[in-house]
């Protein structure tokens, strides 16, 4: 669309193709809307709010990604239904923990980063190309990180390269310095939470079992770390909150889980659990 005068409304370097990075095309653009332009100064004495626990899960088929939905400040729940697990293309999706507004903002910008290379260069970037550029993005935050407020995502995705499609589930985990991790075990989780979710994983993880199956332990594993931490949050019968998980796989891609089908395994181990307790 133009103006009047017959100018273009945007300059000409917002239709130029000469970059597939949407980071540097705003670092030489509009820098001061990057979030590695912040200063840190004082940011150790904030308590801003904070995201755990997420569990990552391989399966015949596939891989998913579940969180539960409690942010906390201090020793105070700050949000009971915060969305921690973000699908960031048709086959990846991230779960975030740390510092719930930087999390939240850097997993947005990854999938803005991944749509705009994917329409400047005609394809989706490789999985590894996918697996760097979060890198890049967490290393981004450093100085933040060492602030005390860092950001750690959990990264998921199907690989279509892959030769075996056993294998084409993935999932990467990071340090805060940008460090990329391939976790190879079929399972992973992070956060505070996350000793207590490994514990029950290592114990339930069938690297055989169906998507059905693998839900059923994410949620057993996030029920199990609620048990044990604090920051984490478990199933709330009362308010109708219960994990947000996202399976990946060949044939749908990333999808969310809808809310009808999460309930239900929620509930049939909150179920179970009380069976067994009694």
């Amino acid at each position: 669309m133009e103006h009047t005068s017959g100018k273009s409304a945007l300059p000409a370097a917002y239709f130029s193709s000469a970059t597939s990075s949407f980071s540097d095309f705003l670092r030489a653009q509009a820098p001061e809307l990057l979030p590695e332009r912040r200063v840190a100064t004082g940011a150790g004495g904030l308590d801003a709010p904070h995201g755990t626990t997420i569990v990552a899960v391989k399966f015949a088929g596939g891989v998913l990604i579940a969180g539960d939905r409690r942010a906390t400040s201090g020793n105070l729940i700050a949000s009971r239904d915060m969305e921690k697990v973000h699908v960031t293309d048709e086959y990846s999706a991230v779960g975030i923990a740390g510092s719930a507004g930087l999390a939240i903002e850097m997993v947005r910008l990854y999938a803005v980063e991944l749509a705009h290379y994917e329409k400047i260069e005609g394809v989706s970037l490789s999985l590894d190309g996918k697996t760097n550029k979060l890198a890049g993005l967490v290393k981004s935050n450093l100085e933040m990180a060492m602030a005390g407020l860092a950001v750690l995502p959990l990264f998921v995705g199907y690989d279509l390269d892959a030769e075996d499609a056993k294998h084409a589930g993935r999932i990467v985990s990071y340090d805060a310095t940008g460090g990329r991790y391939e976790e190879n075990a079929g399972y992973h989780a992070i956060g505070s939470g996350s000793l207590f979710a490994k514990g029950s994983l290592k114990k339930l993880y069938d690297p055989d079992a169906d998507a059905e199956g693998a839900i059923r332990t994410a949620v057993e594993a996030l029920y199990d770390a609620a048990d044990d931490d604090t920051a984490t949050g478990g199933p709330d019968l009362v308010r109708r909150i219960f994990p947000t998980i996202v399976t990946v796989t060949a044939e749908q891609g990333a999808v969310a889980l809808p809310p009808e089908q999460t309930t239900a395994v929620a509930e049939a181990v909150v179920a179970g659990r009380a069976e067994r307790g009694r």
